[in-house]
């Protein structure tokens, strides 16, 4: 099943449920008006919601054109996002490019911060911000789930899992290092997060969901260009069911918590002998910083700029049969306030391992 969130009726926008080609759409009212109630409804909703999306997919009702461009986030805004970093092949290239290790226990539980959820921005709205502050995309996949108790095991907590989504988590990455560095963040430097069109239940994705994991390709276009190809599932070290796990072994995880998997990565290939040799990464990147790292591995120091304004990005994810799933984030750059004034500079570090 596949749901929307339009951007009318208020602050938690009208749901409307999207035919399996993203051609169609119908709006529920008299089921759930908003996403945010169904979630917390979804034993008696989903049930009455998938007759909605089985007749809307046979031609049994109509529906109404369905247009990316006026949709909000799924849940414009929500009891709680939790980002984990469950592709630990990310924080090992930004350690490596420090001269760092990655400590012991990052293999063994899941790094995650809380950002903000009071309001998510469209998924083509601009990114706002200033270009001094090292504006930068993240790629990832998201999970909504059901109420979740205090002490869940992570079979217990995937079992909970009730939507799939994709996220551009845009990351501040000069803004980073100061907050991090205080012993709390991150905060100031995580602005609002933007979600795809339509969030889909695990059954809809078919045999690519298997073990809390999504096993298709993620891909970043910046400026037009593909830089991004990157495998979701294999190498995603903590799966959906452990990241939900770990916030819930100090509390109870509400209906419509959103967690997210972290910058989607994969590993690099060696290539060359001798002198010639050296690694490559083929399958590209999901944040800019992780290019960065990946310079620095290569030719010593880093070469390519964050985003600047008028640039863009297009995050989707597409099937086996080569159709979208989600729809895409579709977002460009823009200055506060449409100014192009900029901060004093700050020293720019790439120290972001979400």
């Amino acid at each position: 099943m596949k749901l929307a969130t339009l951007q009318q009726g208020g602050r938690d926008g009208t749901l409307v449920v999207v035919s399996r080609d993203l051609g169609r759409c119908r709006a529920v009212p008299a089921i759930a008006r908003t996403l945010l109630a169904a979630m917390d409804d979804w034993a008696t909703v989903e049930p009455q919601l998938r007759q909605v999306y089985e007749a809307l997919n046979s031609g049994a009702i109509e529906g109404e054109p369905f247009d990316q461009a006026a949709c909000h986030s799924p849940l414009p805004r929500t009891w709680q996002w939790a980002d984990g970093s469950a592709y630990l092949n990310h924080v090992e290239l930004v350690r490596r490019a420090r001269n760092a290790e990655v400590p012991e226990t990052f293999y063994t539980d899941p790094l995650m911060y809380q950002g903000g959820s009071d309001g998510f921005i469209a998924p083509r709205a601009p990114i706002v911000a200033k270009e001094a502050w090292g504006i930068d995309m993240e790629a990832e996949v998201t999970v909504v789930t059901g109420d979740v108790p205090l002490g869940a095991t992570p079979e217990e907590a995937a079992k909970a899992i009730r939507l799939v989504m994709l996220v551009n988590d845009v990351s501040l990455r000069h803004l980073i290092p100061a907050e991090l560095a205080k012993g709390f963040g991150f905060f100031q430097s995580k602005p609002a997060s933007a979600f795809s069109p339509v969030a889909v239940t695990p059954d809809e994705l078919g045999d690519a969901w298997k073990g809390g994991r999504l096993h298709l390709t993620l891909q970043s276009t910046w400026n037009g260009r593909k830089v991004g190809m990157c495998d979701a599932g294999e190498e995603m070290t903590f799966h959906f069911g452990q990241l939900i796990a770990h916030i819930a072994k100090t509390r109870n995880v509400r209906a419509g918590s959103i967690v997210g998997s972290g910058t989607v990565s994969n590993k690099g290939v060696e290539t060359g002998s001798g002198k010639n040799k050296r690694m490559e990464w083929p399958k590209g990147y999901s944040c800019i910083a992780e290019k960065r790292c990946i310079e620095t591995i290569q030719d010593g120091a880093p070469k390519t700029e964050f985003m600047q304004f008028g640039d863009t990005i297009r995050i989707e994810m597409k099937g086996k049969d080569g159709q979208s799933i989600f729809g895409a984030i579709d977002q460009n750059i823009a200055p506060p306030g449409g100014s192009k004034d900029d901060l004093p500079e700050v020293q720019p570090l790439d120290s972001s391992e979400d």
